[in-house]
């Protein structure tokens, strides 16, 4: 791999920042809310002991960032460039949360888009673990123009395997966001 997958991203409003350990207390604060889980394959991430173990699979994965509202400096949550196989040219994103003030105000798509467009000058797909019950997610992904082509068990840092689908996205059916 010759390319990061943690540069800093960002376009009028938001940023990418690669995530720091001193993020924690106040991510922890955006994922404290039980909401923010309750589609997820792993629905007790709100707690602290739990949502330890995701920072800490954050931080090892070297590819995590911080998603920050540049007007307030708010963080509004987590996203992360993960696995990425020589072999297909491709990577995967997941592990994106947002707190529940920044539902429905058409961020998921600004982020997706800047992580795209950086990514996909090394690599020809992107791919996307879903959980089989999250279907904000799966929904939100579709509108991407996300297509689902498997189902399998992922295993967690440090958490129980969990049925997941797989969502791809290709360079040549690569979105865009005005």
């Amino acid at each position: 791999m010759n390319f990061s997958i943690q540069p800093v991203l960002e376009n009028e409003e938001y940023q990418l920042i690669p995530l720091q350990q001193g993020d924690f207390e106040l991510l922890h604060e955006v994922a404290s809310d039980p909401k923010v889980w309750e589609q997820h394959p792993n629905k007790d991430r709100y707690k602290r002991e739990v949502f330890e173990n995701f920072f800490k699979g954050a931080m090892e994965s070297q590819g995590a960032f911080k998603i920050v509202e540049k007007s307030s400096g708010d963080f509004l949550g987590s996203t992360r460039f993960y696995d990425f196989d020589e072999s297909e040219n491709s990577i995967f994103i997941g592990y994106t949360f947002y707190g529940t003030n920044s539902w429905g105000k058409g961020i998921n798509p600004q982020v997706k888009k800047l992580m795209l467009d950086y990514i996909f000058k090394f690599v020809d797909k992107f791919h996307f673990h879903i959980g089989k019950e999250n279907f904000r997610s799966q929904i939100a992904l579709e509108r991407l123009g996300g297509k689902k082509i498997a189902e399998e068990e992922v295993a967690y840092f440090a958490e129980p395997t969990r049925t997941n689908f797989v969502y791809e996205i290709a360079k040549e059916n690569h979105f865009k966001v005005d």
